[in-house]
């Protein structure tokens, strides 16, 4: 096994959650395991912070240049992107999760048997997005989010619905045959072709890809979204979680166009480019127990020092993996238990995430200085500024 599958099998196991491994063979629930698990469960992400309502719509976007990269016989490489905006109170209908097909699979590969967990209850959990809602004026900063790997892209959207509210324009990508299934344009949902070998070292140059595109495609002249008028092309970043968050850099080394970039968690790939930034900034934010300054993942103090930009680096205490995404506040919900050692709650979790990624990008692409940033807050204990 390779490096970079051995990052992916960490990745999967410190997860933070009992979920078996994407690609593993998964038992149906037994009649007696469904009968036993709670009658009913009604996801609900915490509601955005900002002073905006949220409208979300997705795009099926199709780069006939590029071949896929991993199932070549599928032919062009196509891309579902979930795109949030800025709108006003009171507009649209509630969108939805995922699709069924979306939720069908992530049920099958990213949740213990025996929940009793159905697939149009996960599709329904509520996001406080909507859509056809109404945008709201103005044009506003683009953010990029890429998932981790084995999760679709609808993890993040505790994330993006938080920063629409704040008033950024969000592009979630769901990066296809990479996590257990994104719904295309002709509706079928296709399922993760890595998972059983692990990502391939070649992944963050292909996300990298992905991404360019997915910025060509909106702010070129013929852009693909009907909304696109939205967005400030001068004022664009990039946020990732694990392997999404590691692709990012090499996003920003490929893509001028990405002024800012947070890794959240995510270990550089090796041989970790220092010098790509050229004075761009760089968020590190990732868990306490591996991403301090003396932690065990060598790549971020590699890469943090040759940076030039602006660079802070946070750990935070008694999170996990995965507590930069939705997936332990769903657990939470389902009646999952947290790992050993988790002491910051899951919404809690995503409180610290959204407010410090926010922050860095009011800094890097609105000229704000949220005082969030400076350093060691009494209000955010859990948030270690490190210094090496």
């Amino acid at each position: 096994m390779n490096r970079t599958r051995r990052i992916a099998a960490v990745a999967a196991l410190v997860l933070a959650l009992p979920l078996p491994m994407a690609g593993a063979a998964t038992a149906s629930p037994s009649p007696s395991a469904v009968a036993s698990a709670p009658a009913a469960f009604h996801g609900e992400l915490p509601r955005p912070t900002g002073p905006y309502a949220v409208g979300e719509e997705v795009l099926h976007l199709t780069d006939q240049d590029r071949t896929d990269p991993w199932v070549p016989s599928a032919g062009p490489r196509q891309l579902a992107v979930s795109m949030f905006y800025p709108a006003r109170q009171g507009t649209g209908v509630p969108a939805p999760y995922m699709t069924l097909g979306e939720a069908q699979n992530f049920v099958a590969t990213r949740v213990p048997p025996g929940t009793g967990l159905q697939p149009q209850d996960v599709a329904a959990t509520r996001t406080y997005a909507y859509t056809d809602a109404k945008a709201a004026g103005g044009t506003f900063p683009l953010v990029i989010l890429s998932p981790g790997f084995e999760n679709p892209r609808a993890t993040l959207t505790g994330l993006a619905t938080d920063l629409a509210a704040h008033g950024y324009v969000v592009a979630l990508v769901g990066h296809t045959y990479e996590d257990s299934g994104e719904t295309l344009a002709d509706g079928t949902t296709p399922g993760c072709a890595l998972c059983d070998s692990g990502a391939p070292d070649t992944l963050p140059d292909s996300r990298a890809k992905d991404v360019s595109f997915v910025l060509d495609r909106l702010t070129g002249h013929h852009p693909a979204w009907r909304l696109a008028h939205l967005i400030d092309r001068d004022r664009i970043g990039m946020a990732g979680h694990s392997i999404g968050g590691a692709s990012v850099l090499s996003a920003m080394a490929d893509d001028r166009r990405i002024q800012a970039g947070v890794n959240m968690d995510g270990t550089f790939f090796p041989p970790v480019p220092a010098d790509t930034l050229e004075g761009r900034s760089f968020l590190l934010l990732g868990k306490q127990s591996n991403h301090t300054a003396d932690g065990g993942d060598p790549s971020w103090g590699q890469a943090w020092a040759g940076w030039k930009g602006y660079k802070p680096w946070l750990a935070v205490a008694g999170t996990t993996h995965a507590g930069f995404t939705d997936v332990p506040v769903l657990a939470t919900e389902m009646g999952l238990p947290l790992p050993p050692g988790t002491t910051t709650s899951p919404e809690r979790g995503m409180q610290l995430t959204r407010e410090y990624v926010g922050a860095f990008f009011d800094r890097t692409l609105k000229g704000l200085h949220p005082p969030l940033l400076d350093g060691p807050s009494a209000t955010n204990p859990e948030v270690l500024f490190q210094h090496p």
